[in-house]
This record gives structure tokens, C-alpha cells and sequence, in this order.
């Protein structure tokens, strides 16, 4: 099992990754067959493929983003992050604020992903 310390720096590296904004980099963060939902309330995307498409047409639909996990909380396998991602699209800017939860296996890839926001999350520049 990944100590906390392992758990923050998976949880940075993903940061980095995300806001590298390469779809298949962060696919590969995944087990082959993950399960990431985002928000947490719609259809999961199961297995790298279909997090890889996710996280393209996310990348599609923005011009930027500025993701940051605000505060990390590790408890064993299991990750939380207090996150915000900034992003501009159509020219118009606006922030997502969020709690993500993820699972950990012992190669240290996310097992699962639910992202917990809603529309009175959003806020608009």
C-alpha cells in the first residue's frame, strides 16, 4: 500500500499532468481498466481509452485550464483533494471548485476517480 507521503506525490504528479493538458499522459496515470466519473453524477468512463477521450474533448472544448489540487487528505489507498481548475473557453473564463476522491492500487496507478462538483460550484470572469 502507497504511504501518504507516495499518495501526495502521485497526487502532484497528476496535478502536472492534467495541467499539461496531454490526454494520453494522463490515461496512463489510470489502471487499464479505471473507472473515472467527473462529476461523480454522470455515466463513469471505464478504462484508459475512454478517460484518454474524456480528458481530449475537455481539452478540445478550452482554450486553458489551471488545475490545483488545494488540499491533499490521504487515509490508506484512498486520496481526496480539495481541487479548483480555472479554465478559459470561448474566450470567457470560469472556475470549477470540487472535491476529487481516488483509489490507489499498489503500482501506484488510480483505480478510480469521482469528481464531486455542481452547477453552484461554477463561478464565471
Amino acid at each position: 500500500m502507497p504511504t501518504p507521503d507516495q499518495l501526495r506525490t502521485l497526487i502532484a504528479g497528476y496535478v502536472d499532468t492534467v495541467n499539461a493538458r496531454d490526454p494520453e499522459a494522463i490515461a496512463a496515470l489510470f489502471t487499464e481498466d479505471a473507472h473515472q466519473a467527473d462529476p461523480a453524477s454522470n455515466p463513469p468512463n471505464l478504462g484508459r481509452p475512454a478517460i484518454a477521450t474524456f480528458f481530449r474533448n475537455s481539452i478540445d472544448a478550452s482554450e486553458s485550464w489551471t488545475f490545483t489540487a488545494k488540499e491533499v487528505h490521504t487515509c490508506a489507498s484512498t486520496v481526496a483533494i480539495d481541487f479548483e481548475i480555472a479554465l478559459v473557453t470561448g474566450g470567457a473564463g470560469m472556475t470549477i471548485a470540487g472535491i476529487e476522491i481516488f483509489e490507489v492500487d499498489d503500482d501506484g496507478l488510480f483505480r478510480s476517480v469521482n469528481a464531486y462538483w455542481d452547477e453552484s460550484d461554477l463561478t464565471f470572469s
